[in-house]
């Protein structure tokens, strides 16, 4: 009875609004009918797994990468990837490789193949465990030997003394390869057998702590027995390997044989066939390649001779299939196997192959008045029919004549006006005369303070009075420094030019930070002869991705490949033959071609000598060695950079020079040659960018004393000596060096005494400040030939004992 006599609504019940879930979800979701974007479903999937499927999923995705862990190190030197390249590094003087080297040989069931090219250098085949190693061993003291192995190894075996472990030697090499990059490596301690075993344990002790602060995560290995050398090789072959983001993406490739076929034109240029293992990526043959400390060079074709470290027996051609298999003999050098059985891969198309053209050629006449054509012809007879004046004329006048005769009320005006632009001229030509004496004798000043600083001569030890010179320009540097340290950019206004013609390319700022000034003014002649990309960024990401995704034709990781090198000189060929590895990486577009590169460096802790800027450095740049003489400048997040005039120690610096285009990112180590060809590590960094736009701004500092002293006026003296250069530079705002801001207002006298204005008082041992700037440019002095260093242990222990000889 209850449920049936229930209040029920009726029709004139109250109906309240209903919740709206807001424009920005309700609508859209309205709007779309239904309809999931396609960049939303994936998130919308991940969100609606439930728990156990994310678990399956990152299980997954651990599993996949383990495997492609695996995969590379199955692939490194088995039967279808190129061999284990371990190159062996002496980090002491008393560490010797050769017994080291006989243990390693020494492995059961192992065939040892010796190299052509590097002395010392011999391969290891051990069908048993499936793998090849190719062992190399750089030579001590050759700094850009061990850095050029150190470029395309997949290991380093560092050789350690089982007392000291590394000597002064040892810990630059190691500087500068950790600066670079360093691969996967191993520790190696030969040697300790004569100590008792008491001993033997404190020593192996001592040598742990030592090494942990450069390896704090690795092991030490004894090499004094055939087991010890197979577990060795066991870590070698299994440990992770490390990767150079520069060598990855580029194709690179170790001589093991070359061959030098001279052209018919002249015996210094010919081809060059270098045989190898590629590595890195696929090699393409219409890309160019650069041999490392040589140069960019074209490929003119790509051979496939037999593999010369083969793991597996093959079939000689022209046998039946049921005679024997025939092993392949590695006892050769490899330049007779490069003769027979050789299939041409590919050849080089002329059409697809990239151009040597490194620069720009400019055109002297762009810019300048070209011959007229016949519509600019038409219109001038157009312009002279409506500008044509009637003029009275005496009687037996030539149309020449007449042209010269000019109305009396114009004639007064032109002539002025043509008086006036003649002085302006003789002005401006007798500015710039002066202008250029001026700075003829500035650049001939800058350019003997460069010589002494850059000059490379051999100096014998016997001449004590060179060193004495050497001696006392290295105080004035120090001194320099220190004054740059002391008075930043300040310098002392000439007596003998006025200030208004010596700083005439100079101006005043309102404000270094936020002033505006444009990069595309007041260019230099070499601006006209580099590349220069619109977005460099953007360029680079969609060429990294071309190469992730895009599949190129050519030689294969792990092909045995004999590359033909067109119009090499016959001076790369001597030095593989004097046992320097000859090293190749293939270049990606863009990157033989010249531009501005910026560095960011660091000054390393090992140097203090005071580096100077546009003074002549080597830099190793990812697989590039060059010289040139570079800026340094503040790393800031501004539009425009203040110019360093010495490299500092205490900050990061970016280095600004001319050099070929190298997409980073890439390592970079600056060296200085001293006077006995030895080469210092002086900064480390890498590549920021390579960007012409970057403005680099010299600042010159004019400085005054006040001389009296009001509330906010003050007689200022000694910044300038004539009353012209006080007008000239009367709109530069000044400041002092205790913070106050003015500007000058009238010039007192004729000897360059003016009244300024302050935002304050000034007090009488501050110091007033006028701040010039201007934008400056490196200098082209771009060299890809580097001297060979002087070997870093004999020039620390020889020359002394040489002293002592002579005297």
């Amino acid at each position: 009875m209850a449920a049936a006599g229930a209040h029920r609504p009726g029709p004139l019940k109250q109906q309240n609004k209903a919740h709206k879930g807001g424009k920005h979800s309700g609508s859209s979701q309205r709007r779309a009918g239904g309809r999931v974007p396609v960049k939303a479903q994936p998130r919308r999937r991940l969100r609606d797994l439930s728990r156990v499927d994310r678990r399956h999923q990152a299980l997954q995705l651990r599993r996949q990468r383990k495997e492609a862990v695996l995969a590379e190190k199955r692939s490194l030197g088995s039967r279808d990837g190129p061999p284990h390249l371990v190159v062996v590094v002496l980090l002491h003087s008393r560490a010797a490789a050769h017994d080291s080297l006989r243990l390693l040989q020494g492995q059961d069931s192992a065939v040892v193949c010796a190299d052509e090219g590097t002395a010392g250098g011999f391969a290891l085949l051990c069908p048993r465990l499936k793998q090849r190693w190719r062992f190399i061993t750089a030579q001590a003291g050759d700094l850009h030997a061990v850095l050029d192995l150190a470029k395309v190894a997949d290991s380093l075996l560092f050789i350690l003394d089982p007392v000291d472990g590394w000597d002064s030697a040892g810990e630059h090499c190691l500087s500068c390869l950790f600066a670079q990059g360093l691969p996967s490596y191993a520790l190696a301690v030969p040697g300790g057998t004569d100590l008792p075993p008491k001993k033997r344990i404190d020593a192996r002790k001592k040598l742990s702590k030592s090494i942990e602060k450069r390896f704090p995560e690795a092991k030490l290995f004894p090499l004094n027995t055939e087991q010890e050398s197979s577990l060795l090789l066991r870590h070698l072959s299994s440990q992770k390997q490390r990767h150079l983001a520069f060598r990855d993406r580029r194709a690179h490739l170790l001589a093991r044989a070359a061959e030098f076929v001279p052209s018919q034109d002249s015996d210094l240029l010919g081809t060059l066939k270098v045989s190898g293992f590629v590595r890195g990526q696929t090699l393409n043959v219409n890309s160019l390649v650069h041999i490392v400390g040589h140069g960019d060079f074209q490929l003119s074709q790509v051979d496939a001779p037999p593999d010369p470290l083969s793991l597996n027996p093959r079939v000689v051609k022209g046998q039946k299939r049921s005679q024997d298999m025939e092993v392949q003999d590695d006892s050769g050098n490899g330049a007779d196997e490069m003769e027979e059985d050789v299939k041409v891969l590919m050849k080089a198309d002329p059409s697809k192959q990239e151009s040597l053209q490194s620069e720009v050629v400019p055109d002297p006449m762009e810019g300048e008045q070209t011959w007229p054509t016949e519509e600019e012809l038409q219109e001038a007879e157009e312009s002279l029919k409506a500008n044509r004046r009637v003029v009275k004329v005496p009687k037996g006048t030539s149309k020449y004549q007449a042209a010269w005769i000019v109305d009396d009320g114009e004639g007064s005006e032109k002539d002025d006006g043509d008086d006036d632009d003649e002085d302006d001229d003789m002005d401006d030509l007798m500015e710039e005369a002066v202008s250029q004496d001026g700075e003829s004798s500035e650049e001939e000043a800058g350019e003997e303070e460069s010589e002494t600083m850059t000059v490379s001569e051999c100096l014998r030890d016997e001449q004590y009075d060179e060193k004495m010179e050497e001696d006392e320009q290295m105080l004035e540097r120090y001194k320099q420094e220190r004054m740059d340290e002391m008075f930043p950019d300040e310098v002392d206004t000439p007596r003998d030019v006025p200030a208004r013609v010596r700083f005439q390319k100079y101006r005043g700022l309102k404000s270094f930070r936020t002033s505006p000034w444009d990069p595309k003014e007041n260019l230099p002649r070499d601006y006209a002869r580099i590349f220069q990309f619109q977005d460099f960024s953007r360029t680079r990401k969609n060429l990294f991705k071309q190469i992730e995704k895009e599949e190129t034709e050519g030689a294969s990781v792990g092909w045995y490949v004999t590359l033909h090198v067109c119009n090499v000189p016959v001076s790369v060929m001597e030095s593989f033959k004097e046992g320097k590895p000859l090293v190749l990486f293939s270049l990606l577009p863009h990157e033989q071609k010249m531009s501005v590169l910026n560095f960011l460096v660091r000054r390393h802790p090992g140097n203090s000598e005071p580096v100077r800027a546009k003074e002549e450095l080597i830099f190793h740049c990812g697989f590039r060695r060059f010289r040139a003489s570079p800026l340094f400048s503040q790393h800031t997040s501004a539009d425009k950079h203040k110019l360093e005039r010495f490299l500092r120690p205490d900050a990061a610096l970016v280095v600004t020079v001319y050099a070929p285009i190298t997409f980073p990112p890439a390592s970079v180590l600056l060296f200085k040659q001293r006077s006995n060809g030895v080469h210092d590590l002086i900064a480390t960094g890498s590549l920021l960018s390579v960007d012409p736009d970057r403005i680099v701004i010299k600042r010159l500092v004019l400085s005054g004393h006040p001389f009296k002293i009001f509330t906010k006026t003050a007689v200022v003296r000694y910044m300038f000596f004539n009353r012209e250069d006080v007008m000239w530079f009367k709109p530069v705002e000044l400041r002092t060096k205790w913070g106050r801001r003015g500007h000058i207002k009238e010039p007192l006298g004729t000897h360059g005494h003016m009244k300024c204005h302050f935002d304050g008082q000034l007090k009488s041992q501050d110091t007033v400040l006028l701040n010039l700037y201007k934008r400056v440019f490196p200098k082209w002095t771009y060299d890809p030939h580097v001297p060979e260093p002087v070997p870093w242990l004999r020039s620390e222990s020889v020359l002394p004992e040489r002293e002592v000889e002579m005297e």
